[in-house]
This record gives C-alpha cells, sequence and structure tokens, in this order.
C-alpha cells in the first residue's frame, strides 16, 4: 500500500489521457505487445557494441520471457534484426546471451533454435576466416553453441544446465553399454568444445596484467562463467560413464576413453586453477578443484572416493526492491529525456516511448486530459502488471530451486538406501565368511589326510624319477664314452700321421747326408788329383832344375853370382815342396774325420729307423685295440637304444592294458566324461599318431635316431589310454545303442594299438609297423564323439558345471599340444635352418615354450581356486547347483577358457608361419598380446569370486604375472629376430640428379599420404570390429535376455 500511495504522489496532473479505441481493445494483444516491446528493449541493451560485460539483469529478463511465451520465437525476432555479421563484439555478447537462454531458459528454447542452426553455422565459418580478436573468439564460441544444441536434441533426458541425479543419469543410457558407450563420446566431444572456448579466451588476453578489472577483459572473462558450469557437470557424468563401461567391458577396449579422458583432465585441471586465481571470478563464482590425479578405472573401488565438482554461485547481496530501483535507473533510454516522475520513466523505458511522441495518444491531440480517477487506475494496472511480473520471476526462481532441492533430496535418498545395502550386504558377507571359516577348518583336516596320502604317492613319483635318472645318466655315459672314443681315435690318427712324416723326415735326412758324402768324396778325389798333378809337376820341375844344376855346377865356374841365386831357388823350392805336403796331409786328416762322421750318421740313421719301425707298430696295435674296443662300445650303445625302445614299447602296452583293466573294473561304472573332451583327446591321440611313420622311418635309416621314436611312443601310449578310458567314461552318459557302439570301438582301438606294438617288439616287423587301422579306429571314436555332442548354444543350468570343467580340460589340452607342436618345430629348425635363421628361430621359439609353460601354470592354478570357490560357496548344495546359482560367472569362465585355449592355437600357427618364412612377425605379436588379454581374462573370471587372502588367489596372481612377462618375452624376441632378418637398404645419392632426388621426395609424400589414409581407414574398421564384436558377445552373452528379465 505503501508503495501504491507513493506511486499516487508521483503522478503528475499534466498525464495525458488515452482514450479506448474503437471496439475495445483486447488485454491479451496489449499485454502480447507489451511484452514484445520489453524484450526488444532488454535484448538491444543485453547484445551491444559497447565492449563491457553483459548485464544480468538484461539476460534475466531475456531468460524470464522464454518462460513466459514457453519458448523463444520473440528472442529470435529481435535477434534477426541486428547486424551480427558485420560487428564481432556484437555477435559475442549475442553468444553469450543465447548460451544463458540455453541453459537456463524455457526447455522449448533449443527446438526453436535449431531451426537457426544453418545460420550459426555460416556466420561460424564467416568469422573462423579471421585469425585473432574477437572474429576468432566468436567462430569457436559458435561452434560450441552448436555443438550443444545438437547434443541436447540426441540425448533429450539432459536438461539445459545439465543438471541431473545419478538415477537420472542411468536412465539417459537404457541400460544398454553401447547407448553408453556412444552417449561418452559425445560428452568428450561436448567438453572438446567448452576446453577449446576456455583456452582461446585466455591465450587472447595479456595475463601479465590485471585484464580482468578492465571492462574489455570482462567482457571476454564473462562467457567463461557458463562455461565452467557445463564442464564440471560433463566432467562429473564421464568420470561416472567411464567407471560404469570399466564395468561391463574389457579394460584394453577402452584404452583410447581413457587416453582423451587423461588429455581432457590436464586441460581442464589447469583451466580452473588459472580461473580461480582472477579477481573477476573471485566475487562471481565459486570454482572447484579437480584432484592431483585422474581416477583409476581399472580399480572399481575408486569410484567411491570420486567427488562430483560442485560450482557455487554467491548469493546477491542487493534485496529485489533496492534491485528493481537500480534496474529501472539502468534501463532508462539516453537518447530520449527522461520524465521527473519515476512511473513514467519506467513506462518509457519499457516501451521505448513517451506521451509527447505516443503516436496512440489521442487525448493530447484533442486537447483532452484525464482526471484524477482514470490516472489512478492507469497507475494502478501498470503497479499490478509489474507486480505480476515480479511475482512470475519469484515464481520461477522457487521453482527452479525446489526441482534442484528435489534432486539433491533425491540423490541423498539413493545413497542412503546404497549405504542401507552396502549395510546388509556387508553383514550378509561376514555370516558367509564365518561359515566358509568352518568349511575351511573341515577343509584342512581333510587336505591334512590327503596331504598324507600325496606325500606316499610323492615317494612313489621320487623312486620313478631316480630310475629315470639312472637310465638317463647311464644313457649320458655310453653317449660321453663314445664320444671318448671318437676323440682318441682322431688322436690315434693324427699320432700316426705325426710318426709318418717323422720317418719321411729321417729319410731324407739320411738321403741328405749320403749326398753330402758323396760329394766330399768327390772333391776329396779331386782335390788329391790335383795335388798329385802338382806334385807330379814340381818333380818334373825339381828334375829340370838339377839338371840346370849339374848344368851350372859346370858352370859354376862361370859366375859366382848365379850359383848364389840358384842356391836361393832351390831352397824356395824346397819350402814349397814341404808345404804342399803339409796340406795333403791335412786334407787326409779332413778326409779321415768325414769318414768316421759318415759312419756315425749311419748308425744312427739306422737306429732311429728301427726305433720309428717299433713305434709305428706299438700305435697300430693301440689303433687295433681301440677299433676294437670301439666296436665293442658300439655293439653295448645299439643294444641300449633297442633296450631303450623296447622299454618305451612295454610301457606303451602297459598303459593300454591298464586303460582295458579300468575300464572293466566296476567301480569305472560310476566315472562320465564329455563329447567334447574325448574329441579332444583323439584329435590329440591323432596328431601324435601321425608322428610315428616319420619317426619311426628315421630310426630305419638311422638307428641313433631313437629319441624322437621312443618320444612319440610314449606320448602315444599315454594319449590312446586317455583316449580309452575317456571314451568308456563317455559311453556311460549316452544311450544304450550308442553306449554299446562306442565301447567296441574303444576295445578295438586298444587292440589295433597292441597289435601296433606288437610289430614294433622285432627289427623285421619294424618295417611293415602299419598305423592305418588304428587311425581309422580313433576316427570312428572321433565321429561317434561328434555326434553325441550337443548342439547349439542352448544349454541347461545343470550342465554349466560340467561344461566349465571340460572348457578347462579342453585349454589345457590345447595347451600342451602347443607345447609338443613348438617343441616338434624347434627340432625341424634346428635340422634346416642355420646361421642368423635359426638362432631367431630357436629365440622365438623358445620365449613361446617359455609361454606355453605360464600359462599352463595359469590354467592349472585357475582350477584349483576354482575348485577352492565352488567347495567355500556351495554350501550343501551340489556342484552343478551352485554353477546353476551362479551362471553369469560360469559363462565368464567357459568364455575365457575357451579364448584362452583359442590363443594358444593360433599363436602356434602363426609361429610355426614364421618359422618357415611364410608368416608376419606382426601375426605373432598380436596373438601375444591377445593371449595376455585372454589370460586376463581368464584371471578376472576366476578370481572375482575368490577370497582375498587365499593363498590359492596368491598363485594365481603370481602365475598371471609370469604370463606376463613370457608374453613380454615373446613381443621382444619377435622384434629381436624381426630387426635381425630384415635387410636395411641404403639410397645411394650419388648417382641421382637434383630432379630426380625431387621426383623421390615427391613419390615418398605421396606413399605417406596413402600409408596414413590406410591406416586411419584400417583404425575406423577396427573400431567397427570392436563395435560389433561387442554386440555379436552381448547376444551370445545372453545380455539383451538379462535386460528383458530385469525389466
Amino acid at each position: 500500500m505503501d508503495r501504491v500511495k507513493s506511486s499516487m504522489q508521483q503522478v503528475p496532473n499534466a498525464i495525458p489521457k488515452v482514450i479506448r479505441r474503437t471496439g475495445g481493445a483486447n488485454s491479451l494483444e496489449l499485454e502480447k505487445e507489451n511484452f514484445e516491446k520489453g524484450q526488444a528493449v532488454s535484448i538491444n541493451k543485453a547484445i551491444n557494441t559497447q565492449e563491457v560485460a553483459v548485464k544480468e539483469k538484461h539476460a534475466r529478463t531475456c531468460i524470464l520471457g522464454t518462460h513466459h511465451e514457453k519458448g523463444a520465437h520473440t528472442f529470435w525476432a529481435s535477434v534477426n534484426r541486428l547486424p551480427l555479421s558485420s560487428n564481432a563484439v556484437l555477435c559475442w555478447k549475442f553468444c553469450h546471451v543465447f548460451h544463458k537462454l540455453l541453459r537456463d531458459g524455457h526447455p522449448n528454447v533449443i527446438k526453436d533454435s535449431m531451426r537457426n542452426k544453418a545460420d550459426l553455422t555460416d556466420m561460424s565459418r564467416m568469422w573462423g576466416h579471421l585469425s585473432e580478436g574477437y572474429g576468432k573468439l566468436c567462430s569457436i564460441y559458435l561452434k560450441l553453441l552448436i555443438t550443444k544444441m545438437e547434443f541436447h536434441i540426441k540425448n533429450p533426458r539432459f536438461p539445459g544446465n545439465l543438471q541431473m541425479s545419478n538415477r537420472q543419469l542411468e536412465e539417459a543410457g537404457e541400460n544398454d553399454v553401447n547407448n553408453f558407450f556412444q552417449l561418452t563420446v559425445e560428452m568428450f566431444d561436448y567438453l572438446e568444445c567448452e576446453l577449446n572456448l576456455f583456452l582461446s579466451v585466455f591465450s587472447s588476453l595479456d595475463m601479465s596484467r590485471s585484464v580482468s578489472v578492465t571492462a574489455a577483459g570482462q567482457c571476454r572473462l564473462a562467457p567463461l562463467i557458463q562455461v565452467i558450469l557445463d564442464s564440471s557437470h560433463l566432467y562429473d557424468y564421464t568420470v561416472k560413464l567411464l567407471f560404469k563401461l570399466h564395468s561391463c567391458l574389457p579394460a584394453d577396449t577402452l584404452q583410447g576413453h581413457r587416453d582423451r579422458f587423461q588429455e581432457q583432465f590436464k586441460k581442464l585441471k589447469s583451466l580452473f586453477y588459472r580461473s580461480s586465481n582472477l579477481q573477476y571470478f573471485k566475487r562471481l563464482i565459486q570454482i572447484p578443484q579437480l584432484p592431483e590425479n585422474p581416477p583409476n578405472f581399472l580399480r572399481a573401488s575408486a569410484l567411491s572416493e570420486h567427488i562430483s565438482p560442485v560450482v557455487v554461485i554467491p548469493a546477491e547481496s542487493s534485496s529485489p526492491e533496492s534491485e528493481h530501483v537500480v534496474e529501472t535507473d539502468d534501463l532508462v533510454d539516453t537518447d530520449i529525456p527522461v520524465l521527473p516522475p519515476a512511473v513514467e520513466t519506467k513506462f518509457d523505458d519499457l516501451f521505448g516511448t513517451t506521451a509527447a511522441v505516443d503516436p496512440f495518444n489521442f487525448n493530447n491531440q484533442n486537447g483532452m486530459r484525464k482526471d484524477d480517477k482514470d490516472r489512478l487506475i492507469e497507475q494502478l494496472t501498470r503497479e499490478i502488471q509489474s507486480l505480476k511480473e515480479e511475482l512470475e520471476s519469484f515464481g520461477l526462481e522457487s521453482g527452479r530451486l525446489c526441482q534442484a532441492l528435489r534432486g539433491r533430496v533425491n540423490e541423498l535418498e539413493a545413497e542412503l538406501a546404497e549405504q542401507s545395502h552396502l549395510r546388509l550386504q556387508a553383514m550378509g558377507e561376514a555370516e558367509f565368511l564365518k561359515a566358509e571359516l568352518d568349511d575351511l577348518r573341515r577343509v584342512r583336516e581333510d587336505t591334512e589326510k590327503e596331504q598324507r596320502s600325496v606325500t606316499e604317492i610323492e615317494k612313489k613319483a621320487q623312486a620313478n624319477e631316480q630310475r629315470y635318472t639312472k637310465l638317463k645318466e647311464k644313457y649320458t655315459e655310453l653317449v660321453q664314452s663314445h664320444a671318448d672314443l671318437l676323440r682318441k681315435n682322431a688322436e690315434v690318427t693324427r699320432q700316426m700321421t705325426v710318426a709318418r712324416a717323422a720317418q719321411d723326415e729321417v729319410e731324407a735326412v739320411r738321403r741328405e747326408m749320403q749326398e753330402k758324402v758323396k760329394a766330399a768324396q768327390e772333391a776329396a778325389d779331386r782335390q788329391e788329383n790335383t795335388q798329385q798333378e802338382q806334385l807330379q809337376e814340381l818333380q818334373r820341375e825339381l828334375l829340370s832344375s838339377r839338371t840346370e844344376l849339374e848344368s851350372l855346377k859346370s858352370t859354376v865356374t862361370s859366375s859366382q853370382q848365379s850359383s848364389e841365386a840358384l842356391s836361393t831357388q832351390v831352397s824356395v823350392l824346397e819350402s814349397e815342396k814341404a808345404e804342399l805336403v803339409q796340406s795333403l796331409s791335412k786334407v787326409e786328416a779332413e778326409l779321415t774325420v768325414r769318414g768316421e762322421e759318415l759312419q756315425q750318421a749311419q748308425s744312427s740313421l739306422s737306429t732311429e729307423r728301427e726305433s720309428g719301425v717299433k713305434t709305428a707298430e706299438a700305435l697300430q696295435n693301440q689303433l687295433n685295440e681301440k677299433e676294437s674296443r670301439e666296436q665293442a662300445l658300439e655293439s653295448q650303445l645299439v643294444s641300449a637304444r633297442w633296450c631303450s625302445l623296447q622299454g618305451a614299447v612295454k610301457e606303451a602296452e602297459r598303459i593300454i592294458h591298464d586303460s582295458l583293466a579300468q575300464i572293466e573294473d566296476p567301480a569305472h561304472i560310476s566315472c562320465t566324461s564329455s563329447a567334447d573332451y574325448l574329441v579332444s583327446r583323439c584329435q590329440a591321440s591323432l596328431v601324435c599318431i601321425d608322428r610315428l611313420p616319420p619317426a619311426l622311418a628315421t630310426f630305419m635309416v638311422d638307428n641313433t635316431a631313437v629319441s624322437e621314436l621312443v618320444r612319440a611312443l610314449t606320448q602315444c601310449g599315454h594319449l590312446v589310454g586317455d583316449t580309452i578310458v575317456q571314451g568308456s567314461a563317455t559311453s556311460h552318459m549316452v544311450p544304450v545303442e550308442k553306449a554299446d557302439a562306442l565301447s567296441e570301438s574303444v576295445k578295438t582301438c586298444a587292440a589295433e594299438a597292441l597289435t601296433l606294438l606288437g610289430t614294433m617288439k622285432q627289427r623285421e616287423s619294424m618295417s611293415s609297423a602299419d598305423i592305418s587301422k588304428l587311425k581309422a579306429t580313433l576316427h570312428l571314436i572321433l565321429d561317434t564323439a561328434e555326434k553325441l555332442r550337443p548342439r547349439g548354444l542352448e544349454l541347461q543350468q545343470g550342465e554349466l558345471g560340467d561344461l566349465v570343467e571340460q572348457e578347462m580340460a579342453a585349454t589345457s589340452a590345447a595347451v600342451e599340444s602347443a607345447a609338443a607342436r613348438i617343441e616338434e618345430m624347434l627340432n625341424k629348425s634346428r635340422a634346416v635352418d642355420t646361421g642368423i635363421k635359426m638362432e631367431v628361430n630357436e629365440r622365438i621359439l623358445a620365449s613361446c615354450t617359455e609361454l606355453m609353460k605360464a600359462i599352463k601354470e595359469l590354467v592349472l592354478s585357475s582350477k584349483d581356486l576354482q575348485r577352492d570357490i565352488v567347495e567355500g560357496g556351495r554350501g550343501a548344495a551340489s556342484m552343478k547347483e551352485f554353477y546353476a546359482k551362479n551362471s553369469r560367472w560360469t559363462e565368464g569362465l567357459i568364455s575365457a577358457s575357451k579364448a584362452v585355449g583359442w590363443g594358444a592355437t593360433v599363436m602356434v600357427d602363426a609361429a610355426d608361419l614364421v618359422v618357415q618364412g611364410k608368416g608376419k612377425f606382426e601375426e605373432l605379436m598380436v596373438c601375444s598380446h591377445e593371449i595376455a588379454a585372454s589370460t586376463a581374462q581368464l584371471v578376472a573370471a576366476s578370481k572375482v569370486k575368490a577370497d582375498k587372502d587365499s593363498p590359492k588367489l596368491h598363485r594365481l596372481k603370481q602365475a598371471s604375472r609370469g604370463v606376463t612377462q613370457a608374453t613380454a618375452g615373446v613381443v621382444a624376441s619377435t622384434k629381436s629376430g624381426k630387426s635381425q632378418i630384415e635387410e636395411k637398404d641404403t639410397m645411394d645419392f650419388s648417382s641421382m640428379t637434383l630432379t630426380q632426388i625431387k621426383r623421390r621426395e615427391m613419390d615418398s609424400q605421396v606413399l605417406v599420404l596413402e600409408l596414413e589414409t590406410r591406416l586411419q581407414k584400417e583404425r575406423e574398421r577396427l573400431g567397427e570390429l570392436r563395435k560389433k564384436h561387442y554386440e555379436l558377445a552381448g547376444v551370445a552373452e545372453g545380455w539383451g535376455e538379462e535386460e528383458e528379465g530385469t525389466s
């Protein structure tokens, strides 16, 4: 009433009187016209070219207008008249207001706005040509708004402000994992657009200055409040959906989702932190802080640690009255003179006209004036209208708050119910654990008894192991002695060669000495002849001298001087004669010494010849003795090989006789088996029998190759005996007619096996051994078992237990068969390949063997843990009832076992092709990764119901880590082998011109683009294949049936 009185006092007497229109004015049309004018004024004031933030009151008026008309027709009618394509600031403020309408406006705003989607797209493309300023920001903002509209159109359950409870989020996915998968992808795209706008705004600002306190900076930062509100909800829903997907799908399938979430988490956390430090946001919004590390989706319990980020907007400090007054003052149009009365100011501001320029003010034209009563009625009408608008806005605000409070109450009630359910579940688990503890105590007593029996069995096994070790040592000694004899033979041969060489050298020395003696004798003869000739010449000269002396003596009297000369000459000749005699005596002494040396050399040569002959005779005797000893050892080794072969034959006969005795035992009637396991045993037996002929042929050619034949006979005996027992056990589960036929086939198989083994007891009959009859009998058993296998996928609940045991047994058989094939491939590779290829093949096959051992250990650990779970959880019920009660868990075990067995078989095939040089190394690496994933699935399926403190669970985890390490070893050896085998060609650029190099460069770029295109297509194809795989897996596992049952 006070407000009415004050309004009455403010009304001037000079207010022009409005004459009613002819025929009566329609109040609804007048109200609509006034509403449209008010909305146009608010929109024009909110969206203008001034670089300041949009005022909240103008945006709130636009939001209330959409709720008033239940749509956005008026908004778009006003916006379409604005030049959004010519002014970037105007377009930026339009995006801000439109974002507010999409969030807080009427739900029909999104539907009405989809009509303008094409115009918004063109405008975004147009502004995208600008690389900086508001143009680039407008392009990114428009893309965000288009993405938001498309998201809400595809997912109508999500409101514009994205506020939903957990139950509503579950209902949005319609309990379908494919819908949740697609919804997560769409949320990732939505959040990516939000983050792009966030980053673009921050990158366009100079953060070194206090931009948040300037009008231009606030104009750019204001829309980020809506982005923060949307991003907090999208982050929360993405986390919850990823935990939901990880509970339904394998972890490796969602690797892309996790990588994308990690990237967006880092960006969002950084942007939230940067925004919280800005002064502008501190007084308008409370920004949440994300955790230090992203959630661990591989751990299901991490969902309870997740805290939903809550964005808090502080309450406005001003009262509605004061706000209304301020709004009235701010809404004054500065282009029109302000009238003194407050009522006239408000009226003019809302409708953009005054009494002086009102075209419908007929009173002013006619010079007529209203009386006080009419003015009061008009004043009160306007007051009532404004109060109605305020009341409606308050009602909408209170309704929104009530809806939010109801949603919060529903969430709290759901959390309370969940906590109550968890408390009841914990009490039930406590009671279950008490009962399980009692069962474990009883099981421990039984285990102690079984342990004693196992100890006795281990003692027997140790005795057998010792026997085997002794035989192995004896065989090793024989092989070692044979090798020693071969080395000694080689040594004797070498010594004989050395002796013969020494004898040849002695002969050569003797011949050389003889030649030297002959040469010395010839030289001595020649020197003696020369000296004799010189002596004769001297004698002749002496005679001539004597004659001359006589002549001289006759003439001595002639000259005394000539006589002295002659006497001197005579003395000289005598001295020469003495020297010649002395040299002759020296030559004769030298000849005597040379003769003695020759006699000594001849005596030593004869002595050495006699000793060489004796040594050669002794060495020949030793060689003959060693050859005889080697022949004796060779005969012993041949007899030992034959004895080991006969031992293997006898052992195989004993196994088959034992199998026949078992099926004749009355206690065997209670034993049963499945046709699937019988098929696996028959197939393994046929594979082993096919190895007999080549091993037998090798042994007939070379009797040293007995190890492969012994191994094949032993394995064949075990597998055929197992086939006989399992065939008889399977006959107990089938009708009488088929059971009789199967029993006869089994007995015929045993008889044929014994006949085949009997032919191998004699050397003469081994060449005539025929395996065709035994193979035909096994094929007959295999065909019978194939006919007995259940058809289709429909299984009764009672058969789940048998199927689990069969699949685990089949997995073990597949792993054993794979290990045997790998060993066979390794032997073939050693016999055929050489050099680097043999080294690479041995390393790859060795790592595959280690992986098979690790998988076998994992399967055994899983079977033990499964048996422990069944014994501890079934209570008084039977094993089949326990499997029927936990059918989903049982189907998971079956699926995991099939995947492991299939993976082992495929990996062996890939390894075989790689060793032969026909396969790819990448196939082997992919198979290794598939085996790792399958074993992880088997571990998860095995430990889902296990006690966390169970020692068998600990053993299973260790086996799983062993498989992971072995898989890594296979991948590492494969990569290493690939790098060794592949040759890297280096290009020769010496003879290439610039044009040729440029041409090669262009060809390489074309090839790179083609390969990138192929890679992208293959990735898309892989995604489609995985999606189809999930659909087929859902059909096979009965997801649809489970949903129908729950609904």
